[in-house]
Protein backbone atom coordinates (compact mmCIF):
# COMPACT_ATOMS: atom_id res chain seq x y z
CA UNK A 1 0.00 0.00 0.00
CA UNK A 2 1.07 3.59 -0.52
CA UNK A 3 2.06 5.63 2.55
CA UNK A 4 3.65 9.13 2.60
CA UNK A 5 7.36 8.96 3.36
CA UNK A 6 8.02 12.50 4.61
CA UNK A 7 6.45 15.24 6.70
CA UNK A 8 6.38 17.52 3.65
CA UNK A 9 4.21 15.08 1.71
CA UNK A 10 1.98 14.69 4.77
CA UNK A 11 1.49 18.46 4.97
CA UNK A 12 0.56 18.50 1.27
CA UNK A 13 -1.99 15.75 1.97
CA UNK A 14 -3.36 17.83 4.86
CA UNK A 15 -3.95 20.69 2.42
CA UNK A 16 -5.64 18.25 0.03
CA UNK A 17 -7.89 17.19 2.92
CA UNK A 18 -8.62 20.79 3.82
CA UNK A 19 -9.48 21.69 0.24
CA UNK A 20 -11.65 18.60 -0.30
CA UNK A 21 -13.57 19.03 2.97
CA UNK A 22 -14.09 22.69 2.19
CA UNK A 23 -15.25 22.00 -1.37
CA UNK A 24 -17.61 19.01 -1.36
CA UNK A 25 -20.63 21.13 -0.36
CA UNK A 26 -20.34 22.97 -3.69
CA UNK A 27 -21.85 19.90 -5.32
CA UNK A 28 -25.07 20.45 -3.40
CA UNK A 29 -25.30 23.90 -4.98
CA UNK A 30 -25.01 22.24 -8.40
CA UNK A 31 -27.95 19.92 -7.72
CA UNK A 32 -31.52 20.98 -8.48
CA UNK A 33 -32.90 23.63 -6.12
CA UNK A 34 -35.87 21.35 -5.45
CA UNK A 35 -33.61 18.43 -4.51
CA UNK A 36 -33.77 18.22 -0.72
CA UNK A 37 -30.63 17.63 1.35
CA UNK A 38 -32.09 14.38 2.75
CA UNK A 39 -32.21 13.01 -0.81
CA UNK A 40 -28.80 14.42 -1.75
CA UNK A 41 -27.36 12.80 1.38
CA UNK A 42 -28.07 9.27 0.11
CA UNK A 43 -25.93 9.81 -2.98
CA UNK A 44 -23.32 11.56 -0.83
CA UNK A 45 -22.92 8.51 1.43
CA UNK A 46 -22.85 6.19 -1.60
CA UNK A 47 -20.05 8.34 -3.06
CA UNK A 48 -18.06 8.08 0.18
CA UNK A 49 -18.37 4.28 0.25
CA UNK A 50 -17.59 3.77 -3.45
CA UNK A 51 -14.53 6.02 -3.40
CA UNK A 52 -13.17 4.34 -0.26
CA UNK A 53 -13.43 0.98 -2.05
CA UNK A 54 -11.76 2.30 -5.21
CA UNK A 55 -8.93 3.76 -3.12
CA UNK A 56 -8.50 0.50 -1.19
CA UNK A 57 -8.31 -1.55 -4.39
CA UNK A 58 -5.76 0.80 -6.00
CA UNK A 59 -3.39 2.67 -3.66
CA UNK A 60 -4.30 0.34 -0.81
CA UNK A 61 -3.27 -2.71 -2.82
CA UNK A 62 -0.08 -1.47 -4.50
CA UNK A 63 3.50 -1.02 -3.35
CA UNK A 64 5.70 -3.15 -1.12
CA UNK A 65 4.86 -1.65 2.28
CA UNK A 66 2.37 -3.18 4.67
CA UNK A 67 -0.51 -5.46 3.77
CA UNK A 68 -2.67 -5.24 0.66
CA UNK A 69 -6.33 -4.37 1.17
CA UNK A 70 -7.44 -7.98 0.60
CA UNK A 71 -4.90 -9.36 3.10
CA UNK A 72 -5.67 -6.62 5.61
CA UNK A 73 -9.41 -7.17 5.26
CA UNK A 74 -8.99 -10.92 5.86
CA UNK A 75 -7.00 -10.48 9.09
CA UNK A 76 -8.94 -7.51 10.52
CA UNK A 77 -9.97 -7.92 14.15
CA UNK A 78 -13.61 -7.38 15.15
CA UNK A 79 -12.58 -4.67 17.63
CA UNK A 80 -10.77 -2.70 14.94
CA UNK A 81 -13.65 -3.07 12.49
CA UNK A 82 -16.11 -1.99 15.17
CA UNK A 83 -14.03 1.06 16.10
CA UNK A 84 -13.79 2.28 12.50
CA UNK A 85 -17.51 1.71 11.86
CA UNK A 86 -18.39 3.43 15.14
CA UNK A 87 -16.40 6.41 13.89
CA UNK A 88 -18.60 6.40 10.78
CA UNK A 89 -21.78 6.27 12.87
CA UNK A 90 -20.63 9.15 15.08
CA UNK A 91 -19.65 11.24 12.07
CA UNK A 92 -23.00 10.60 10.40
CA UNK A 93 -24.97 11.71 13.45
CA UNK A 94 -22.78 14.81 13.82
CA UNK A 95 -23.08 15.74 10.14
CA UNK A 96 -26.88 15.39 10.08
CA UNK A 97 -27.22 17.42 13.29
CA UNK A 98 -24.98 20.14 11.83
CA UNK A 99 -27.19 20.43 8.74
CA UNK A 100 -30.24 20.69 11.02
CA UNK A 101 -28.53 23.33 13.17
CA UNK A 102 -27.68 25.40 10.06
CA UNK A 103 -31.31 25.21 8.90
CA UNK A 104 -32.62 26.32 12.31
CA UNK A 105 -30.02 28.78 13.62
CA UNK A 106 -28.26 29.90 10.42
CA UNK A 107 -24.82 29.14 9.05
CA UNK A 108 -22.92 31.75 11.05
CA UNK A 109 -24.14 30.49 14.43
CA UNK A 110 -24.17 26.75 13.68
CA UNK A 111 -20.80 26.56 11.90
CA UNK A 112 -19.05 28.70 14.52
CA UNK A 113 -20.30 26.62 17.43
CA UNK A 114 -19.96 23.19 15.81
CA UNK A 115 -16.63 23.57 14.03
CA UNK A 116 -15.19 25.66 16.86
CA UNK A 117 -15.91 22.88 19.37
CA UNK A 118 -14.82 20.16 16.94
CA UNK A 119 -11.53 21.94 16.21
CA UNK A 120 -10.47 22.68 19.79
CA UNK A 121 -11.79 19.50 21.45
CA UNK A 122 -10.82 17.27 18.52
CA UNK A 123 -7.20 18.43 18.45
CA UNK A 124 -7.01 18.04 22.25
CA UNK A 125 -8.43 14.49 22.14
CA UNK A 126 -6.14 13.39 19.33
CA UNK A 127 -3.08 15.04 20.88
CA UNK A 128 -3.67 13.38 24.25
CA UNK A 129 -3.97 9.98 22.54
CA UNK A 130 -0.90 10.55 20.33
CA UNK A 131 1.18 13.59 21.43
CA UNK A 132 3.02 14.57 18.25
CA UNK A 133 4.14 18.19 17.76
CA UNK A 134 4.94 21.12 20.04
CA UNK A 135 1.82 21.75 22.18
CA UNK A 136 2.38 25.53 22.37
CA UNK A 137 2.62 26.06 18.60
CA UNK A 138 -0.26 23.64 18.07
CA UNK A 139 -2.44 25.48 20.60
CA UNK A 140 -1.61 28.87 19.04
CA UNK A 141 -2.43 27.53 15.58
CA UNK A 142 -5.75 26.07 16.72
CA UNK A 143 -6.61 29.34 18.48
CA UNK A 144 -5.91 31.39 15.34
CA UNK A 145 -7.95 29.06 13.11
CA UNK A 146 -10.78 29.24 15.66
CA UNK A 147 -10.57 33.06 15.46
CA UNK A 148 -10.79 32.79 11.67
CA UNK A 149 -14.00 30.77 12.01
CA UNK A 150 -15.45 33.31 14.47
CA UNK A 151 -14.63 36.36 12.32
CA UNK A 152 -16.12 34.60 9.28
CA UNK A 153 -19.30 34.03 11.28
CA UNK A 154 -19.55 37.76 12.03
CA UNK A 155 -19.07 38.46 8.32
CA UNK A 156 -21.95 36.13 7.43
CA UNK A 157 -24.18 37.79 10.04
CA UNK A 158 -23.42 41.20 8.59
CA UNK A 159 -24.34 39.99 5.10
CA UNK A 160 -27.60 38.54 6.40
CA UNK A 161 -28.29 41.58 8.58
CA UNK A 162 -28.84 39.22 11.50
CA UNK A 163 -31.91 37.83 9.73
CA UNK A 164 -31.71 34.46 11.52
CA UNK A 165 -33.17 34.56 15.02
CA UNK A 166 -30.92 32.85 17.53
CA UNK A 167 -32.64 29.56 18.35
CA UNK A 168 -31.96 27.59 21.52
CA UNK A 169 -32.80 24.40 19.63
CA UNK A 170 -30.35 25.24 16.86
CA UNK A 171 -27.59 26.08 19.34
CA UNK A 172 -28.11 22.83 21.27
CA UNK A 173 -27.94 20.82 18.03
CA UNK A 174 -24.75 22.66 17.01
CA UNK A 175 -23.12 21.94 20.39
CA UNK A 176 -24.01 18.23 20.23
CA UNK A 177 -22.79 18.08 16.64
CA UNK A 178 -19.49 19.74 17.56
CA UNK A 179 -18.82 17.37 20.45
CA UNK A 180 -19.59 14.31 18.31
CA UNK A 181 -17.53 15.68 15.41
CA UNK A 182 -14.51 15.96 17.70
CA UNK A 183 -14.63 12.24 18.58
CA UNK A 184 -15.22 10.42 15.26
CA UNK A 185 -11.62 10.80 14.02
CA UNK A 186 -10.19 9.23 17.17
CA UNK A 187 -12.20 6.03 16.72
CA UNK A 188 -10.87 5.64 13.18
CA UNK A 189 -7.32 6.30 14.39
CA UNK A 190 -7.74 3.74 17.18
CA UNK A 191 -8.56 1.02 14.64
CA UNK A 192 -5.32 1.55 12.72
CA UNK A 193 -1.92 -0.09 13.02
CA UNK A 194 0.82 2.13 14.45
CA UNK A 195 3.56 0.66 12.25
CA UNK A 196 2.35 0.88 8.65
CA UNK A 197 5.44 -0.86 7.23
CA UNK A 198 4.89 -4.03 9.28
CA UNK A 199 1.35 -3.56 10.66
CA UNK A 200 0.33 -5.24 13.91
CA UNK A 201 -2.00 -8.22 13.60
CA UNK A 202 -5.71 -7.46 13.95
CA UNK A 203 -5.31 -3.73 13.35
CA UNK A 204 -6.18 -2.01 10.07
CA UNK A 205 -4.25 -0.23 7.36
CA UNK A 206 -5.40 3.36 6.65
CA UNK A 207 -7.25 2.17 3.54
CA UNK A 208 -9.11 -0.63 5.31
CA UNK A 209 -9.95 1.71 8.20
CA UNK A 210 -11.39 4.28 5.78
CA UNK A 211 -13.44 1.57 4.05
CA UNK A 212 -15.01 0.35 7.31
CA UNK A 213 -15.52 3.96 8.43
CA UNK A 214 -17.36 4.64 5.16
CA UNK A 215 -19.36 1.44 5.58
CA UNK A 216 -20.38 2.66 9.04
CA UNK A 217 -21.67 5.90 7.52
CA UNK A 218 -23.60 4.10 4.79
CA UNK A 219 -25.18 1.42 6.99
CA UNK A 220 -26.18 3.88 9.73
CA UNK A 221 -27.77 6.09 7.08
CA UNK A 222 -30.58 3.55 6.62
CA UNK A 223 -31.74 4.40 10.14
CA UNK A 224 -30.61 8.01 10.60
CA UNK A 225 -31.55 9.47 7.24
CA UNK A 226 -34.79 7.49 7.08
CA UNK A 227 -35.85 9.08 10.36
CA UNK A 228 -34.86 12.55 9.13
CA UNK A 229 -36.76 12.00 5.87
CA UNK A 230 -39.93 11.16 7.78
CA UNK A 231 -39.46 13.76 10.52
CA UNK A 232 -37.25 16.54 9.11
CA UNK A 233 -36.10 19.36 11.38
CA UNK A 234 -37.22 21.85 8.73
CA UNK A 235 -39.71 21.46 5.87
CA UNK A 236 -42.09 18.71 4.82
CA UNK A 237 -41.29 14.96 4.96
CA UNK A 238 -39.76 13.39 1.86
CA UNK A 239 -40.16 9.82 0.57
CA UNK A 240 -37.99 7.21 -1.09
CA UNK A 241 -40.13 7.48 -4.20
CA UNK A 242 -38.95 11.10 -4.53
CA UNK A 243 -35.35 9.87 -4.38
CA UNK A 244 -35.89 7.46 -7.28
CA UNK A 245 -37.51 10.24 -9.30
CA UNK A 246 -34.20 12.11 -9.37
CA UNK A 247 -32.29 12.34 -12.65
CA UNK A 248 -29.02 10.49 -13.26
CA UNK A 249 -27.20 13.83 -13.29
CA UNK A 250 -28.64 14.76 -9.90
CA UNK A 251 -27.59 11.42 -8.38
CA UNK A 252 -24.10 11.62 -9.88
CA UNK A 253 -23.61 15.10 -8.43
CA UNK A 254 -24.31 13.69 -4.96
CA UNK A 255 -21.94 10.77 -5.56
CA UNK A 256 -19.29 13.28 -6.66
CA UNK A 257 -19.81 15.24 -3.44
CA UNK A 258 -19.28 12.12 -1.34
CA UNK A 259 -16.21 11.15 -3.36
CA UNK A 260 -14.66 14.58 -2.82
CA UNK A 261 -15.31 14.34 0.93
CA UNK A 262 -13.74 10.86 1.01
CA UNK A 263 -10.65 12.20 -0.77
CA UNK A 264 -10.30 14.60 2.14
CA UNK A 265 -10.76 11.93 4.79
CA UNK A 266 -8.32 9.59 3.06
CA UNK A 267 -5.68 12.30 2.68
CA UNK A 268 -6.06 13.31 6.32
CA UNK A 269 -5.73 9.75 7.64
CA UNK A 270 -2.73 9.01 5.40
CA UNK A 271 -1.05 12.26 6.47
CA UNK A 272 -1.39 11.33 10.13
CA UNK A 273 1.32 8.67 9.77
CA UNK A 274 4.07 11.32 9.59
CA UNK A 275 2.25 14.43 10.85
CA UNK A 276 0.41 12.93 13.82
CA UNK A 277 -3.35 12.71 14.22
CA UNK A 278 -3.73 16.03 16.08
CA UNK A 279 -1.91 18.05 13.41
CA UNK A 280 -3.63 16.23 10.55
CA UNK A 281 -7.07 16.70 12.11
CA UNK A 282 -6.38 20.33 13.05
CA UNK A 283 -5.26 21.31 9.56
CA UNK A 284 -8.26 19.55 8.05
CA UNK A 285 -10.67 21.60 10.14
CA UNK A 286 -9.47 24.70 8.30
CA UNK A 287 -11.87 23.48 5.62
CA UNK A 288 -14.49 25.89 6.93
CA UNK A 289 -12.43 28.84 5.75
CA UNK A 290 -11.85 27.13 2.38
CA UNK A 291 -15.63 26.93 2.03
CA UNK A 292 -15.84 30.64 2.80
CA UNK A 293 -13.27 31.40 0.09
CA UNK A 294 -15.48 29.50 -2.37
CA UNK A 295 -18.34 31.69 -1.23
CA UNK A 296 -16.32 34.86 -1.75
CA UNK A 297 -14.68 34.19 -5.10
CA UNK A 298 -16.98 31.70 -6.88
CA UNK A 299 -20.50 31.99 -5.50
CA UNK A 300 -20.23 35.77 -4.88
CA UNK A 301 -21.95 35.45 -1.51
CA UNK A 302 -20.31 38.68 -0.34
CA UNK A 303 -21.20 40.86 -3.32
CA UNK A 304 -21.95 44.48 -2.28
CA UNK A 305 -21.18 43.78 1.38
CA UNK A 306 -22.21 46.09 4.26
CA UNK A 307 -19.56 48.30 5.81
CA UNK A 308 -17.04 46.34 7.88
CA UNK A 309 -17.63 43.00 6.14
CA UNK A 310 -14.45 43.15 4.03
CA UNK A 311 -12.41 43.94 7.16
CA UNK A 312 -13.82 40.85 8.86
CA UNK A 313 -13.05 38.73 5.80
CA UNK A 314 -9.48 40.08 5.70
CA UNK A 315 -9.05 39.17 9.37
CA UNK A 316 -10.49 35.73 8.64
CA UNK A 317 -7.90 35.04 5.96
CA UNK A 318 -5.04 36.46 8.07
CA UNK A 319 -5.95 34.40 11.16
CA UNK A 320 -6.37 31.35 8.95
CA UNK A 321 -2.98 31.66 7.22
CA UNK A 322 -1.01 32.32 10.42
CA UNK A 323 -2.91 29.56 12.22
CA UNK A 324 -2.02 27.04 9.53
CA UNK A 325 1.64 28.11 9.66
CA UNK A 326 1.72 27.62 13.45
CA UNK A 327 0.16 24.14 13.19
CA UNK A 328 2.62 23.09 10.46
CA UNK A 329 5.63 24.46 12.39
CA UNK A 330 4.52 22.63 15.57
CA UNK A 331 6.02 19.39 14.18
CA UNK A 332 9.31 21.03 13.12
CA UNK A 333 10.35 22.99 16.24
Amino acid sequence: MYTPESYTISVILCFVAMFAWGSWANTQKLASKTWRFELFYWDYTIGILLFSLVLALTLGSSGSHGRSFADDFAQAGSGSIGSAMLGGLIFNIANILLVAAIAIAGMSIAITICVGIALVLGVFINYMASPVGDPVYLAVGVFLVALAIITSAFAYRKMNNGSHQTSAKGIVLAVISGVLMSFFYRFVAKSMAVNLITPEAGLLSPYTAIFFFSLGIFVSNFILNTVIMKKPFVGQPVSYSQYFEGTLKTHLIGVLGGSIWCIGMSASILAAGKAGFAISYGLGQGATVVAILWGIFVWKEFKNPPKGTLTLLSLTIAFYVFGLIAIIVSKIV
